[in-house]
């Protein structure tokens, strides 16, 4: 039986191989480009696009996952076929290169169109096998491109040829698999996601996590922030909502069940403070590049304007996370802290580090974000290698295996990370470029000026439902992409700033993220609480509330984005005490009598509303005066309660 089970996993082993080799190949490729430069990032994305669907193909196929309907002998053959044609393609456009972008520019021969077009296949395969409604929607506007002689309205248009078509999403370059957002993928993201996982290969997050543990004792209110605090420093380097979810909930949210929390309640802190992995710079989620990439500014533009934002984000979540924990008070009391090492402190020094080091490089000295974050990783690289082999002679446990094992975790969560995410944003490239082509947002952005007419309020309105409905459907990065083509131009139009209007499309896409009935993180923390999934996402919701006040605030209060300073202090301080008074009135409770409670809390709401929305900035912060008063009486009334009647009274 042993005989006949071998041969079976001998593809799987050799593709095993074959990713290491490969993912090995791409990081010392990628490395040389951000430490030198050459070629450009044109020439670096036609070369390593089809290396980052062969990782793709062969980490399928080594963990069996490739076409697993199919014989094993069938998956193998496709997958080899896939593998030929991405080798194929990266040399021919790699050695073409020069040719095709001056000598065959505009008149790009047969084979050109064919090559270019079957990386946009491989891609197009891709996001039918990971994000199916992006696959959809790319197919559908692909049609559209070609048949829009037959859409009436509007809509209508003379319609494009396949050739055209296939030269959009290829060899044009500005636009589709080999355009800006692979590129910006493969250098300025992919300079980040090294950083980040050097601290995961390393154990700085688990570290991290231990450390949050270490707070979670002091008092009963703290193992709820414990998920807050872990939340805000992993989305440090994260910039993931489903990736903090998963990092921290599977800690947090077993040690808030143990204490007393009711599953639910403790997915959805878990889920909102996750989400907050979008908005933490440095390293915020992939639109944030974007918005960098849109706007033609330096990423450190948005970094500087993003602290405030996820500062007033984190609070509001920290303080409706108090108010529920206070509900529970008399369970949450059964944590115990693991064990730190001075392995584990030494992890953390280094994330503080990573940390300063590249707001400090980036700000101080005014390095290129891709320059700081090698520089960072270099520093980092050492220092954490330096630590693990201090620790693995300590525990005299050297061997090769020993040393080399975080190595090869580094490579493997690199190549894995950087490949995905250049193939997702090869897939938008698609998108992007089928809308560019067809002049869908022109027609979209004039049924938007149309339908609010030149009325601010409304226009915010009705692009909140837009990008509601696209996040409901598709991840925070295209949802971005597709409100900021929609709705910047007419709202620049009629005399938005840029910053302002990019920012509200960039929190329109992080609380996709959250959007019924799709939400990854609100799926992932429900998963590993064993909670009710819907249940988990609407709590989320009220517990993320500084998300829809920071959407309003951006209007409001423009100072929060528009340049780095006192002004943005100023509004940032407004618009906390806005959230914190609005989380208190949904989540606070001031009577026992409910005709009495009620009341109160609306007439806090609606002072808060005043300090968010009113426009005389003298107005808003006398209102913070009695938004403070209300949150007094609370806490004195809390204070006095008896604490066995808390519960209650809460």
């Amino acid at each position: 039986m042993t005989d006949s089970a071998a041969p079976p996993s001998r593809p799987h082993a050799v593709a095993e191989w074959l990713y290491r080799l490969t993912a090995v190949f791409f990081f010392i490729y990628l490395f040389i480009y951000y430490w030198t430069s050459l070629g450009g990032p044109t020439l670096l994305a036609i070369t390593l696009v089809p290396v980052t669907f062969l990782l793709f193909t062969l980490d399928e196929l080594r963990n069996k996952r490739f076409y697993p309907r199919l014989p094993a002998a069938a998956s193998s053959v496709i997958g080899a076929v896939y593998i030929a044609v991405s080798i194929a393609v990266a040399v021919y456009m790699h050695t073409e290169y020069v040719d095709i972008g001056t000598v065959r520019a505009g008149i790009w021969s047969t084979t050109d169109l064919v090559m270019g077009a079957l990386m946009a296949v491989l891609i197009m395969e891709y996001a039918r096998k990971r994000y199916m409604p992006l696959f959809i929607l790319n197919i559908a506007l692909i049609l559209y491109a070609v048949y829009g002689a037959v859409v009436p309205g509007m809509f209508f248009h003379p319609g494009l040829s396949w050739g055209r078509i296939a030269s959009a999403m290829s060899v044009e370059m500005t636009t589709g698999v080999f355009s800006n957002l692979p590129q910006l993928a493969l250098t300025l993201i992919g300079s980040f996601i090294l950083v980040l996982s050097a601290l995961r290969a390393f154990g700085c997050v688990d570290s991290i996590l231990k450390g949050s543990t270490q707070i979670a004792v002091r008092s009963p209110h703290a193992l709820p922030q414990a998920a807050v605090l872990g939340s805000t420093a992993i989305a440090a380097v994260s910039g993931s909502g489903a990736a903090n979810a998963i990092t921290t909930g599977s800690a947090t949210i077993p040690a808030m069940i143990g204490a007393g929390m009711p599953r639910v309640t403790a997915a959805a802190i878990e889920t909102a403070s996750s989400l907050g992995g979008q908005l933490m710079p440095p390293i915020m989620g992939i639109s944030a590049f974007l918005m960098a990439e849109f706007l033609g500014r330096s990423y450190f533009d948005v970094v500087a304007r993003g602290y405030a934002p996820a500062v007033i984000y984190f609070v509001g979540v920290a303080v409706s996370v108090y108010l529920l924990s206070t509900r529970h008070r008399h369970r949450l009391d059964s944590v115990t802290a693991e064990m730190m090492r001075w392995t584990d402190w030494t992890n953390i020094g280094v994330f503080i580090a990573v940390v300063a080091g590249l707001i400090g490089l980036m700000a101080v000295f005014h390095l290129p974000p891709m320059f700081a974050a090698l520089y960072v990783f270099i520093a980092v690289m050492v220092a954490l290698i330096a630590a693990h082999l201090v620790s693995i002679v300590r525990d005299h446990s050297a061997s090769a295996r020993a040393i080399a094992a975080p190595l090869g975790r580094f490579v493997d969560i690199f190549a894995n990370m950087t490949a995905d995410l250049t193939l997702l944003l090869a897939t938008l490239s698609i998108m992007t470029g089928a809308f560019v082509i067809t002049g869908i947002p022109t027609k979209i952005g004039s049924i938007l000026i149309a339908a609010a007419g030149i009325n601010l309020a409304a226009m915010a309105i009705v692009a909140f439902f837009f990008g509601a409905l696209l996040g409901a459907g598709l991840p925070p990065a295209p949802t971005y992409i597709i409100t900021a083509l929609v709705i910047a131009p007419p709202m620049i139009k009629i005399g938005v700033d840029p910053w302002v209007v990019h920012f509200f499309a960039f929190f329109l896409a992080v609380w996709g993220e959250l959007t019924p009935p799709t939400s990854v993180t609100a799926a992932v923390t429900a998963k590993i609480a064993d909670a009710p999934f819907m249940q988990t996402l609407f709590h989320a919701i009220l517990i993320c509330l500084s998300l829809f006040v920071l959407m309003a605030g951006v209007f409001t209060r423009p100072e929060l984005v528009l340049e780095p300073g006192m002004a943005q202090i100023g509004a940032m301080l407004l618009i906390m005490a806005s959230t914190i008074g609005l989380s208190f009135s949904v989540q606070g409770r001031f009577a026992d009598e409910r005709w009495i409670d009620v009341p109160l809390r609306l007439a806090l709401a609606a002072v808060a509303l005043v300090v968010l929305l009113h426009p005389d900035r003298l107005v808003a912060a006398i209102a913070c005066i009695p938004v403070g008063a209300f949150v007094g009486y609370w806490m004195v009334r809390r204070r006095d309660a008896p604490v066995a009647a808390q519960a209650a009274v809460r």
